[in-house]
């Protein structure tokens, strides 16, 4: 490969791995337990702080219990540093995160976190990028109590599987 050949390859690998991390927020936000299942190899591993460490698959187990008591969850991903090297890469993710939680009262509690994801990628065979490790940092955690309101836990009825057609945006795996 050229110089050119080379660089236009990492960058359309980097494109690839960025995606795979804005999958991974739809499958939590959007309840897709097999976009998540998809996004994992199936020798990865999960460590979530101090709520979850073990293989990825029975983190999608976990999280598919969580999904019924959390009627809304925001990921939204800010800077994203990735080194590709061959058919693995790492990188690590800032992201802030939401979630709408039972409060101890009955209530409901926002659940705010700035959080990092320290990610190892595999490309599989199928050509496509995935996670093999990911290790989640709490930065900063805030709770308290929410009386807002909004879509809040659209799931399969949000809008965006109407008005965004293309296979990318559906639900289950990628096609």
């Amino acid at each position: 490969m050229t110089i050119d050949q080379t660089a236009l390859a990492t960058l359309l690998d980097k494109e690839a791995i960025r995606e795979l991390v804005l999958l991974y927020s739809r499958a939590i936000d959007r309840q897709d337990i097999e976009l998540l299942r998809d996004l994992y190899t199936p020798d990865a591993t999960d460590t979530h702080g101090d709520s979850f460490d073990g293989p990825a698959a029975d983190y999608c187990d976990f999280i598919a219990r969580a999904f019924p008591h959390m009627p809304y969850s925001g990921h939204h991903v800010c800077n994203h540093l990735v080194a590709v090297d061959g058919d693995e890469a790492s990188g690590e993710v800032y992201a802030l995160a939401y979630h709408l939680i039972p409060a101890p009262d009955g209530g409901r509690e926002e659940d705010f976190m700035a959080v990092r994801y320290i990610d190892n990628y595999r490309r599989c065979e199928d050509g496509r990028w995935r996670f093999a490790k990911r290790v989640v940092t709490y930065d900063f955690k805030l709770r308290r109590p929410f009386d807002g309101g909004g879509l809040l836990g659209q799931g399969p009825r949000d809008p965006s599987y109407a008005l965004c057609p293309q296979p990318l945006f559906q639900r289950g795996p990628r096609g």
